[in-house]
């Protein structure tokens, strides 16, 4: 009789979200020479180049969602809860869109909540009546055969921004289109998120939040004090996919803001990813920075009282890799003209208001 041959079996844990692959089990295993050190990264990177209809289906789920984040913008408003809204992107990609599920728990935070990064778990679920005055991070994707979303929008529940709001918004919409610019085949991710860094800081430097030279400040973790997340994961069948860091491509780094990226891997053309910068006033870290005598000097006191409860603000878009560049299948209101004109539909023309 000839006895049963080797067996690749799937063994390995994803960097990012750090779930075990399940190996396949069933009775007379114990016969086979099983090796499952082989086959758990050969799968993640298969996942991580999507086929031409992989992204078809995933620019269904994000047209979806993003008509979905349109539909919340519209019916937002002073007095409801951030779970109402939340109510509403669940009913509009699953009645319009045939999304049953979502990708990840709703994130509707509004004025100060926007600073908490995951919020909207059981711990925190959208609870809040929503301000006039208040900031939305509503962070929302569905799920299609599968395949996840993952966008987020910010903008003012009374459909007016501020002229602080203003300013931090510009500062991350700046980042954001850095990296959309210069994304490609061959740029390390781990650059794209210093890039990011670099133009939110100088946007900051121009409101006098952050003073001193940029690339210093970096140095010293002044980034990471604002945006303490990477500024982006893969995307795919799970909403932080695999392949992040898998032997033969570049560590996670030591250093502040860098160690939170959940790859550091050079882009292919077939990367599905999400670029994500965001700038948050999180009391605690900033008030470790302001107690630090190295951090403290990059940082102007007196200006940030002003940003106490601002809360913060995240912009994210889903992307493709190309041999050119991005392929950017989120379909939203982005600039502030955008969401103002979105969300206020009449408009003011000679001394009247007319229907847009």
């Amino acid at each position: 009789m000839i006895p049963p041959g080797p067996l690749n079996n799937q063994n390995g844990v994803n960097s990012d979200s750090k779930l075990k692959a399940k190996e396949a089990s069933f009775e007379g295993i114990q016969n086979f020479r099983v090796d499952n050190s082989i086959l758990f990264d050969h799968i993640a990177e298969c996942r991580v180049i999507k086929t031409e209809f992989e992204k078809e289906v995933m620019r269904y789920a994000a047209r979806v969602s993003s008509n979905a984040h349109k539909a919340v913008m519209n019916m937002a408003k002073p007095g409801l809860f951030e779970y109402q809204c939340e109510a509403m992107f669940l009913h509009y990609v699953y009645h319009t869109g045939g999304c049953r599920h979502v990708a990840y728990t709703c994130i509707c935070a509004s004025g100060e909540n926007g600073a908490t990064l995951h919020y909207g778990s059981h711990v925190n679920p959208n609870r809040k009546l929503m301000a006039d005055g208040d900031l939305c991070v509503f962070d929302m994707g569905g799920e299609y055969c599968g395949y996840s979303s993952d966008i987020t929008v910010t903008f003012p529940v009374n459909g007016r921004f501020t002229e602080d709001q203003k300013a931090i918004y510009n500062a991350v919409l700046a980042a954001n289109l850095a990296v959309q610019k210069a994304a490609k085949p061959g740029v390390l991710w781990s650059d794209m998120h210093l890039l990011a860094n670099r133009v939110m800081l100088e946007e900051l430097k121009k409101i006098d939040l952050v003073k001193g030279d940029v690339d210093e400040m970096i140095e010293a973790g002044i980034a990471a004090v604002f945006q303490p997340h990477g500024l982006g994961h893969f995307l795919g069948l799970d909403v932080h996919d695999v392949g992040g860091y898998l032997k033969g491509y570049p560590e996670r780094s030591s250093k502040p803001g860098l160690k939170a990226l959940r790859t550091a891997r050079p882009l292919e053309a077939g990367m599905a990813v999400t670029i994500e910068p965001g700038c948050y006033f999180i009391i605690p870290l900033i008030d470790e920075a302001l107690d630090d005598p190295v951090r403290s000097k990059y940082l102007n006191k007196e200006v940030l009282k002003r940003f106490q409860n601002f809360g913060g603000v995240r912009i994210e878009d889903d992307v493709f890799i190309t041999e050119k560049g991005v392929e950017n299948y989120t379909k939203v209101p982005r600039t502030i003209e955008e969401i103002e004109n979105w969300m206020n539909p009449e408009k003011m023309a000679n001394g009247k208001i007319t229907q847009q």
